[in-house]
């Protein structure tokens, strides 16, 4: 395991979580109209969930474990393997739904899910940090 690699994509994650919520106002009321701070919210957003699939990737990697097919297998390949909980890995799953809406235009993103993402989500960022380094260190 190129444990830089991971280093370097978990400080990239810190930074992305920082900017969403540094970014984003406190009413949502204010996110629903201010463009600047929806395209800097919604982008260091899917940042951090791909982040988090590339991390996982990159663990499952080096693992017996199959390759996930879907970005959200990631996170049920990374609780089979004991590096998430069960709750943390669907949480993430869910924001890969985000992530999915967010790039590829599926359908109009509601901003009151994403303000709901950034004020009580992105705990769950943090917490794969931490589950990551947690690993890296045994």
């Amino acid at each position: 395991m190129d444990r830089e690699v991971i280093t370097q994509k978990l400080e990239s994650l810190r930074r992305s979580i920082h900017r969403a919520q540094a970014s984003c106002p406190v009413e949502l009321a204010k996110l629903k109209v201010d463009v600047d701070a929806q395209d800097i919210v919604t982008l260091n957003l899917t940042r951090a969930v791909q982040l988090t699939v590339d991390i996982g990737t990159h663990l499952i990697a080096q693992s017996q474990e199959p390759a996930p097919r879907t970005m959200g297998q990631t996170f049920d390949s990374l609780q089979h393997l004991g590096i998430i909980h069960a709750d943390l890995a669907l949480s993430l799953k869910k924001a890969v739904g985000f992530r999915n809406i967010a790039i590829h235009n599926y359908e109009a993103i509601n901003w009151e899910v994403v303000f709901s993402i950034v004020t009580e989500r992105l705990e769950d960022f943090a917490d794969f940090a931490r589950a990551v380094e947690s690993r890296l260190d045994n």
